[in-house]
């Protein structure tokens, strides 16, 4: 699909919105992006649902595995690929 001067796909709408909510998206996508929100009901499904699930990720609190953690699991799936080979 050939892009026009202002108008960005849905796909492409998508990914701006990702990008806008860490702080990625340049001045320029975010305003391709709030002219698409304007008037595709898909794309600002999709922003209202990306919108939520960040603010629940934020209030949940969620802490990864510690460096140490990732590498001792890392070492021991490697271990055990081995075994099976």
């Amino acid at each position: 699909m050939k892009k026009g001067f202002l108008f960005i796909s849905c796909e492409e709408a998508k990914h701006i919105c990702d990008k806008a909510q860490y702080g990625e998206a340049t001045i320029w996508e975010k305003f391709e992006l709030k002219l698409r929100l304007s008037w595709c009901h898909i794309t600002r499904s999709y922003a209202k649902k990306n919108q939520k699930l960040s603010e629940v990720l934020k209030k949940s609190n969620l802490k990864g595995m510690s460096l140490k953690d990732r590498e001792s699991l890392k070492l021991t799936i490697q271990q055990e690929l081995k075994k099976q080979h």
